[in-house]
C-alpha cells in the first residue's frame, strides 16, 4: 500500500475510533450514574485486560463456510399462538407468531464495523436472503455494538419494510439516523405495549457499550421478553452469566418462560470474557436460573471475537448439558435458515 493510502486508511481509522454517541440525559439510577451506565455490583474493566488478552491471544480455528447452508423463502406470516423461530446469524433470529414477523439484532454485512473494509468479516452467509423476508413488523435492538446494531443492515430494513424499531435508552439515534420508526427508549424493567398481539419488557443484561472509543457506556444494554399469545420468549441480546437472571424470572408474575434465547459464543479466555459473554456452561445454568422450559442458542459461529474456535461453542455446550444432567433436547444448537416450530 501507498504512503498516500496508508495515511488514507489511519485518517479513516481515527475518525472511526473517536466517533461517539450523543451522550444519554436521564435521571441516576442503580445502573446509571448520571454520565454513564454501569452493571450494579461489578468492577469495570481495565485497559490492562484488554492489552494483555490482546497481546496473549491464542484463537482457536475458524475456517470459512461460504456455502453453509441458506434457508428458504419463511412464510409471509404465522397465524395462530404457534412460534416460528429461525436462525439467521450471530444474534440475529426471525421470530413469526400470531401474524407478526420481528427480527432480532439485525445483521446482513460482510463486515462489521465503523466502516465497510474495517471491521470483522463473517465466516458464513446469513442463513436467510435479506430480499426473501417476509413483511418485518419489529425490530429489537439490544445495544449499540457493531455486531448487534448493523447500519445497513438498518438503512435497508427502514427502506424495504419501514419497522418499528425497539431500543435501551440512548440508542434510538442509530436507527433515527436512517430514518427509522422509533418508540420511546427503555429502560431495564419498563413494559411497552406494542399491539395488542406484542408486550415487551426491556430486561437487565450485563454488558457494555460503545461505537468508538469517546462513547464508552453511554448507551445501555438489555435484553428483551415478548409476551405474545405463544407465552413468553426471552431474547437475552449479550450478557455475562449474573444473579440478574434469577432476577429476571421472579418478575414475570409466576407465568413460565417457555423459550430462551441465550448467548454461547465469543467466551475465551474466560477470565477476560466472562463478565460481558457467557460460556455454554453460563448458558445452561441462565436456562436453570430462568426455570425456561427451553433454550436456543446464539451469538455464535459467524463473527471471530473471542478465542473460542468455530465449533467449541457447540462441544462445550453439550459437555455443559451433560455435567448439569440437562437433556440436550432442552438446549437446541440451530442451524441457520431451519425454522423451529415451537407450540
Amino acid at each position: 500500500m501507498s504512503t498516500i493510502l496508508q495515511c488514507v486508511a489511519c485518517l479513516g481509522l481515527l475518525g472511526a475510533v473517536l466517533s461517539c454517541a450523543p451522550r444519554y440525559k436521564g435521571p441516576v439510577s442503580d445502573h446509571f450514574d448520571g454520565k454513564k451506565f454501569f452493571n450494579p455490583g461489578m468492577p469495570e474493566r481495565s485497559s490492562g485486560g484488554v492489552l494483555k488478552w490482546l497481546l496473549n491471544r491464542d484463537k482457536g480455528p475458524w475456517p470459512d463456510q461460504p456455502d453453509a447452508y441458506i434457508g428458504p423463502r419463511p412464510a409471509a406470516r404465522i397465524e395462530g399462538d404457534s412460534l416460528v423461530v429461525t436462525f439467521v446469524n450471530h444474534s440475529t433470529f426471525l421470530l413469526q407468531t400470531n401474524g407478526l414477523n420481528i427480527l432480532t439484532d439485525p445483521v446482513w454485512s460482510e463486515r462489521v464495523g465503523p466502516t465497510s473494509w474495517l471491521g470483522i468479516k463473517r465466516h458464513r452467509p446469513p442463513g436467510l436472503k435479506f430480499e426473501e423476508l417476509p413483511p418485518i413488523d419489529v425490530v429489537l435492538l439490544s445495544h449499540n455494538h457493531y455486531d448487534h446494531l448493523d447500519l445497513p443492515t438498518l438503512k435497508k430494513l427502514v427502506k424495504a419494510h419501514n419497522p418499528l424499531f425497539v431500543t435501551p435508552l440512548g440508542v434510538s439515534y442509530l436507527p433515527k439516523s436512517v430514518g427509522g420508526r422509533i418508540t420511546k427508549e427503555l429502560d431495564w424493567g419498563d413494559t411497552l405495549r406494542v399491539n395488542d398481539k406484542l408486550t415487551l419488557t426491556c430486561t437487565q443484561a450485563q454488558h457494555f457499550s460503545n461505537r468508538g472509543l469517546g462513547d464508552r457506556e453511554e448507551t445501555l444494554w438489555a435484553g428483551y421478553m415478548l409476551d405474545t399469545s405463544y407465552g413468553l420468549t426471552f431474547f437475552c441480546g449479550d450478557s455475562g452469566y449474573g444473579p440478574h437472571f434469577k432476577k429476571i424470572a421472579q418478575q414475570t408474575s409466576g407465568k413460565p418462560i417457555k423459550l430462551a434465547l441465550l448467548p454461547i459464543g465469543s467466551y475465551r479466555p474466560e477470565w477476560f470474557m466472562a463478565p460481558v459473554h457467557m460460556s455454554p456452561a453460563g448458558a445452561v445454568q441462565t436456562l436453570l436460573d430462568l426455570n425456561a422450559e427451553q433454550a436456543v442458542g446464539i451469538h455464535f459461529g459467524t463473527f471471530q471475537q473471542g478465542d473460542d474456535g468455530l465449533f467449541e461453542p457447540v462441544t462445550d455446550l453439550k459437555k455443559a448439558l451433560q455435567e448439569k444432567k440437562v437433556d440436550e433436547k432442552q438446549f437446541i444448537v440451530p442451524t441457520e435458515g431451519k425454522a423451529m416450530v415451537f407450540n
